[in-house]
């Protein structure tokens, strides 16, 4: 039994990743293969700053509207500044480009909970809530490009692959979305399927998981107040919207403008080959997806490999940085986050 644990373990943390890291850089190569190092350098070293500086303002422009819409959705619970969610989002970030296995929702929930004294089952609750919503209105506008976009040349496959990736996140989130609220009602009965295997987890993580079912009851919340409802689903809208906006800005840095729903098409098809990479273990999905995207609407190489990379870039800088200067500030230490591991599962 132990022998095979320990296989299976050397399987996920080493192997997988392993073979990911190789098909990465085999699909970089491949996408890559004819760009001129010069024209690329040049095209980097002539970059203009202050379109830079705009796109750094957009990718935490989009981050605070994230934090202002989680407002929304926690703020029957408790009213919380945006400023504040803000951080503990771009923390979350930034700890999960340093440690890449998707724990960024953790830990957002793990410090807005110890800031604020609430139940961390409870505020993961709400921040499942906020990325269904997000996957809801990601989905529809995928849905609009693939029906009213200018789609380039290779359109059957690329048009019909939007569309079918959209039709199912908008049938996935909903669902997921649909199935949190009516199990809210069920959690209220002892006697209920899911009150007893949720009591049972509890049992089995002793006092931290204590209270867990009412924890996890309490948070599944949406904003009674019909202003909330509809500023939490604007929110998710305009998100996507400045989410669009990053490669215009590190377009116009380096002199490259497309067609509006361009921009859209690349945020979509850059969002999915992210969410694809990761489910596949590959790294590097957004820089892969939009290059790929780029290549399509006959952006040079040079100029492509160069937005994609500002974009990558700027964006680690920020959320590393300032989500651990969030974390100091905080005065809370990441490594006590360890006792509510268990926690964070059986609240997944």
């Amino acid at each position: 039994m132990n022998s095979t644990k320990g296989r299976h373990g050397v399987l996920v943390r080493w192997v997988l990743p392993t073979i990911g890291a190789a098909l990465a850089i085999a699909a970089l190569f491949w996408l890559y293969q004819d760009i001129d190092p010069e024209r690329f350098l040049t095209a980097v070293a002539t970059a203009k700053l202050n379109w830079l500086s705009v796109l750094a303002g957009t990718i935490l422009l989009e981050q605070l509207t994230r934090g202002w819409k989680w407002r929304q959705i926690l703020f029957d619970l408790k009213p919380i500044s945006s400023v504040r969610l803000f951080g503990a989002i771009l923390a979350g970030y930034g700890v999960a480009i340093l440690i890449p296995l998707g724990v960024s929702p953790f830990v957002r929930s793990w410090l807005i909970a110890r800031l604020e004294g609430l139940r961390f089952a409870c505020v993961l609750t709400t921040s499942a809530i906020e990325r269904f919503l997000d996957g809801i209105v990601f989905a529809l506008f995928a849905t609009l490009v693939a029906i009213v976009g200018q789609i380039p040349e290779v359109e059957g496959d690329v048009r019909t692959g939007l569309a079918v990736a959209g039709g199912l996140n908008l049938i996935l989130f909903s669902a997921l979305l649909y199935m949190l609220f009516v199990g809210r009602s069920p959690l209220s009965r002892k006697e209920a399927r899911i009150s007893r295997w949720i009591d049972w987890l509890a049992t089995k993580g002793g006092a931290r998981l204590e209270g867990l079912r009412n924890a996890i009851q309490e948070g599944i919340i949406w904003p009674r107040d019909r202003r909330r409802q509809i500023g939490a689903v604007l929110a998710s809208v305009l998100m996507k919207i400045i989410a669009a906006t990053h490669f215009l800005w590190a377009g116009l840095a380096v002199g490259i403008v497309l067609a509006p729903f361009d921009y859209l098409f690349l945020m979509i098809f850059a969002g999915f080959s992210l969410v694809l990479a990761r489910f596949i273990r590959v790294p590097g999905g957004f820089i892969i997806g939009s290059g790929f995207a780029l290549n399509l609407l006959g952006v040079a190489d040079e100029q492509a490999l160069a937005m994609v990379l500002f974009n990558h870039i700027i964006t680690i800088v920020l959320m590393v940085g300032l989500g651990l200067l969030f974390l100091w500030r905080s005065g809370i230490d990441i490594r006590d986050a360890r006792p509510t591991e268990a926690e964070a599962n059986a609240s997944a």
